[in-house]
């Protein structure tokens, strides 16, 4: 997948092709991983490419569906959380395999997308959720830049993890 055409001025055209883009390159750096390789970490703090995915997918459900929406959604960094280890550490259970964790990622954003579709970057999150005061309700631009950056910052993770691991660079 390429980056969104550069003749793009639309802030919610681009929000979607950029999310798409980097949604596509997480993707692709787990492309061609073996199980094994998926969940072994080559990085000091400990998280293997499978953990991230499955975070990334946490991030879309947490700041779209609990966020923007304002639907209830279980707390997965807590220790009885889904996926998530002692002291915070994403972990992916054995019995969980790299397809299916790819494929409630993949699930995921289809339901962010879904979510987004033709709602103005204006409207606040809905209260309830993740958002108790209309002042503390920020607005799905933010949320998209937000959750964009956090693509854009764990891509680059990936990146590096690949590289270690088998000498694969690129986007």
């Amino acid at each position: 997948m390429q980056e969104p055409p550069r003749t793009l001025a639309d802030p919610a055209d681009l929000l979607a092709g950029y999310l798409d883009f980097y949604r596509a390159a997480v993707l692709r750096k787990l492309s061609g991983l073996t199980e094994q390789q998926a969940r072994r970490s080559v990085v000091p703090s400990g998280w293997s490419p499978l953990e991230l995915v499955v975070h990334l997918m946490w991030v879309e459900r947490r700041w779209l569906c609990w966020g923007f929406l304002a639907e209830p959604t279980p707390e997965p960094w807590g220790d009885n959380g889904p996926g998530a280890g002692p002291h915070g550490r994403w972990q992916v259970p054995a019995e969980v395999t790299m397809a299916q964790a790819l494929e409630r990622f993949t699930e995921q954003c289809e339901r962010s997308r879904q979510i987004v579709a033709g709602v103005p970057l204006a409207r606040r999150a809905a209260l309830g959720g993740r958002f108790p005061t209309p002042e503390k309700a920020p607005t799905l631009g933010w949320i998209l830049f937000h959750v964009l950056q956090e693509y854009a910052r764990h891509a680059g993770h990936l990146d590096v993890a690949r590289e270690i691991m088998d000498g694969t660079t690129g986007e």
